[in-house]
């Protein structure tokens, strides 16, 4: 399977802008996709993950009520919605997609075995 994320750049604070997730090579529709991130000299970390469903989402305490994650399975896509982004939200965003198909959704890192290429996403104070 083949991620590809993109919608990365330089946004001022209190900005927003749009990731998305192009996802080829098996059924997208029956896994569970997910965004983590990482900060120069910090491990990658969990930012929002949903289910293959659409039925549930899960959001780091960090960006709930900044960030929306949806997924359009038709389009084999999934996007990030960032908005309010503060200089903290700075890192390489990257997605992934669980190693199994119908299983739950989880923010654990060995829950997921596909990862795209990451975008920037850098956000000025």
């Amino acid at each position: 399977v083949q991620l590809q994320a993109s919608g990365g750049g330089l946004v001022q604070n209190g900005g927003s802008l749009s990731l998305s997730c192009a996802a080829s090579g098996r059924t997208f529709s029956n896994y569970n996709m997910g965004w983590f991130r990482q900060a120069p000299g910090k491990e990658r970390e969990f930012v929002a993950a949903i289910s293959w469903n659409r039925g549930s989402t899960y959001y780091a305490d960090s960006v709930k009520g900044r960030f929306t994650i949806s997924r359009d399975n038709v389009k084999n896509t999934m996007l990030l919605q960032m908005n309010s982004l503060k200089p903290e939200d700075t890192a390489v965003y990257y997605c992934a997609a669980s190693g199994s198909a119908f299983g739950p959704t989880s923010p654990r890192r060995e829950m997921y075995a596909y990862w795209g290429q990451g975008t920037q996403v850098t956000v000025s104070s």
